[in-house]
């Protein structure tokens, strides 16, 4: 008990003649704590004691290697054998379902093969692995390389050569789906680059509200109001959606003194209006979020924020420059109308890589 608030006397049980003076607040330790039990014994599988069932399993392991080869090679050919047809539904639904049905078999036949061999053949002792902060000592990085080797040959990567060969092509087969539909997102003996470096807007092209194609006055846009605007006449326009796509804009008022502009920009917004691109250039999300207070532009996708009164500069987020900057003016009477197109390319900035 403590005594004058200096010390508490502990009397050991089964000595009342023994006392120990502590100082106040020290721990008891208790002496039945919970023993670790340690890791539990290990069981063998069919796969380590039947030599004949291990060789099954590394047949099934690098047959489903050669499925997720097969299917690779089977979504290619499928994007050739069933092309799209503009206006034929069907020819869009037999080239999705035999695409994704090859791609379907390169996926599956990768996952559930390193599943089972990992479950059948790799070695499965299971080990706690004692990770420290700092640099170890060359002991413990020799040991380390020794480990890699133990892995390599419990894993059997480097001795069973059929298994990692197929795993390879797998591997590498499975990328040229992806590489075949991505070109052909582009129209048919076009650059998509240069495709991407113009939009529909040009001199003279009023400004119009999205979707429905009304021209918008400068008198319409108040302080802190956002539009969404397309070039006018877009929807009569061929292949309008592709347009749409690499034209739309945000437009937006601030209070004239509030805009920071460089001298080159200043004849780009008119009283305090500006437009900017709604194409991320970070991957080609809609920035469609404004902060009326901060004027903040905001993409939803990976969070990259701009600074509208500052020529919508990059504050925070992945993306790598700023939004392009749509050159304005208003026209006699009174709407809203573009410059010229804008002065660099729209969206992803690797598209400006070229």
């Amino acid at each position: 008990m403590a005594q004058d608030g200096q010390s508490t006397e502990l009397t050991a049980a089964g000595d009342h003649d023994e006392v120990q003076s502590v100082s106040p607040g020290t721990a008891v330790v208790s002496s039945d704590a919970v023993r670790d039990p340690g890791l539990p014994p290990h069981r063998l599988r069919v796969t380590d004691t039947d030599p004949k069932k291990a060789k099954r399993a590394e047949r099934t392991v690098y047959t489903l290697f050669y499925l997720s080869l097969a299917g690779s090679l089977f979504a290619v050919a499928a994007y050739m054998a069933f092309p799209i047809t503009p206006e034929d539904l069907l020819s869009v639904r037999l080239n999705n379902m035999f695409i994704g049905i090859g791609m379907t078999l390169a996926l599956l036949g990768i996952g559930i093969g390193a599943v089972h061999w990992g479950k059948a053949l790799m070695h499965d002792h299971e080990a706690i692995d004692i990770r420290h902060p700092v640099r170890g000592t060359d002991e413990t990085r020799a040991r380390a390389v020794e480990i890699f080797q133990e892995a390599n040959e419990e894993s059997g990567f480097g001795r069973r050569s059929l298994i990692r060969n197929t795993l390879i092509g797998a591997l590498i087969a499975f990328p040229l789906p992806a590489v075949v539909l991505f070109r052909g997102l582009a129209p048919e003996g076009e650059d998509p680059v240069e495709l991407l470096e113009n939009t529909a807007w040009e001199a003279g092209t009023r400004l119009a509200r999205d979707p429905d194609g009304t021209p918008i006055r400068a008198s319409d846009v108040t302080i802190g109001s956002v539009f969404h605007v397309i070039p006018e006449g877009l929807p009569e326009m061929d292949h309008m959606l592709e347009e749409k796509a690499k034209a739309i804009v945000l437009l937006m008022r601030l209070k004239p003194e509030d805009l920071n502009e460089e001298e080159s920009k200043k004849d780009w917004s008119y009283n305090g209006i500006v437009a900017y691109s709604k194409v991320c250039t970070h991957v080609g999300c809609p920035v469609a979020l404004y902060e009326q207070q901060t004027h903040h532009l905001l993409c939803p996708c990976h969070q990259s924020q701009f600074d509208v009164a500052n020529h919508a500069a990059v504050i925070f987020g992945p993306a790598a420059r700023p939004l392009p900057q749509l050159p304005i003016a208003v026209d006699d009477e009174g709407y809203l109308v573009a410059q010229s197109d804008f002065k660099e390319p729209v969206g992803p900035s690797f598209w400006e890589r070229h």
